[in-house]
């Protein structure tokens, strides 16, 4: 199992795109793995016949091997699990014509969906989509794979519904011995069902738990006038074509590059006892995938322009939603902007994305009205909340940092430059 990005503990083999006993190159495409992060396709690094040893659907540690490549064919042995082994069943390829292939393509579907839907031998022209437009998403293909699997009625704002959602089916709770309620009080919170995480979502769940637990987090907050800002946005919106003008995140990114190189610290990692201060300033972007938030990278922030900045965040969250983000495109940030003003949120205090230093919050634009030298005037407030790794960051950096990027903001015409 290769490792294929920073953060990869793990790999699920989605489909092998070689048979087993055929010869392959190197270079050629071999087989389809599912990371915490995307799913890729991998190459052959050798010459030579393709020996199976995991099935499709095996999540294997990295490192454990997965097929050998050598002159001859060889006896092979499937890997299970923890590594049990077993004879592979051959799959047999599912029948399809050459209209139901044009009918399968037609479909609206992820394309994890699409690989999901090959590994189960599913229609997508059968299965009913829940995602945006109709679009069928990976757990729409699990339930029609299922069949008896229920999906659970959703708890959640749709909104929220956006980051809480699962890519894993609905388990039910077995119902022919349930748990007995104790003085009324279990049964007062209703019927249970158990959901389960799928493994983006618990690599999420351990890093944070492991960040909020050896991290010493602090945070300082501020509010920025954005209503310079806003006039700059709807001036670029003027002269450019309006899907290209950079949006106010876009802005507040290239605020925190800006920012990030004049405090390199805030750049930095607190690693075994020493800093390590990053040659590279690389924004991450926090995108709500369908079920994780996931963080491209916006590498060399503080050396793109703004109209470049706003064309890569485009292209990178479209590459989020549509399931075809790859691990270089989540790999190497060195700073995160999570903005949550778009779901109304008044204000955020996000945790930090280890090895990072810091994370920025940004909240809703809130109209108010304020006294300048003498007059109640109208005013655009945002609120931004940085939250800081205490060992490599103090309270006075952080300050500073904060205040360089509300300033920028507030005089916004060097973003544009």
């Amino acid at each position: 199992m290769p490792r294929m990005s920073d953060s990869m503990e793990e790999g699920t083999i989605v489909k092998w795109l070689i048979e087993d006993g055929r010869p392959v190159a190197r270079g050629q495409e071999l087989v389809e793995i599912e990371t915490d992060k995307a799913t890729i396709t991998h190459t052959a690094d050798a010459d030579g016949t393709l020996a199976i040893l995991a099935p499709e659907g095996a999540t294997l540690a990295v490192g454990t091997p997965i097929a050998r490549i050598g002159a001859t064919p060889v006896q092979t042995r499937a890997l299970s699990g923890a590594g049990a082994t077993s004879e592979p069943a051959a799959r047999p390829p599912m029948p399809t014509s050459a209209n139901g292939a044009a009918e399968a393509a037609s479909v609206p579907a992820t394309p994890l969906a699409k690989r999901t839907a090959r590994v189960h031998r599913i229609e997508l022209g059968a299965v009913t989509g829940t995602g945006p437009r109709g679009r069928i998403t990976r757990e729409d293909v699990l339930v029609a794979a299922g069949g008896e699997i229920a999906r659970p009625a959703p708890t959640v704002p749709t909104a929220r519904a956006t980051f809480a959602s699962s890519s894993a089916p609905a388990m039910p709770v077995d119902q022919a011995h349930p748990e007995p309620a104790r003085n009324g009080v279990e049964g007062a919170r209703g019927e249970a069902q158990t959901v389960r995480a799928s493994r983006r979502q618990q690599l999420v769940a351990r890093r944070m738990a492991e960040a909020k637990a050896t991290i010493p987090h602090f945070q300082v907050q501020s509010e920025v006038a954005m209503d310079a800002a806003i006039s700059l946005r709807a001036g670029l919106k003027a002269s450019v074509d309006d899907d290209a003008a950079p949006s106010l995140n876009d802005l507040i990114v290239k605020a925190c590059a800006i920012a990030l190189r004049r405090h390199p610290r805030a750049n930095g990692s607190y690693v075994d006892g020493d800093f390590q201060l990053h040659g590279r300033v690389n924004v991450g972007v926090a995108v709500a995938a369908e079920d994780a938030l996931v963080v491209p990278v916006v590498k060399d922030a503080d050396a793109k322009s703004l109209g470049s900045i706003a064309r890569e965040t485009r292209r990178l969250a479209e590459r989020v939603r549509s399931g075809e983000i790859s691990p270089p495109e989540l790999s190497g940030g060195t700073f995160t902007v999570s903005n949550l003003g778009m779901f109304g949120m008044t204000a955020i205090t996000p945790v930090i994305n280890p090895p990072q230093a810091a994370i920025l919050g940004v909240g809703a634009l809130r109209e108010t009205l304020a006294r300048v030298d003498g007059e109640i005037v109208d005013r655009t407030l945002m609120t931004l909340t940085l939250s800081c790794d205490h060992r490599i960051l103090y309270g006075a950096d952080a300050a500073w940092l904060l205040a360089d990027v509300r300033a920028l903001l507030e005089t916004p015409l060097a973003l544009a430059l």
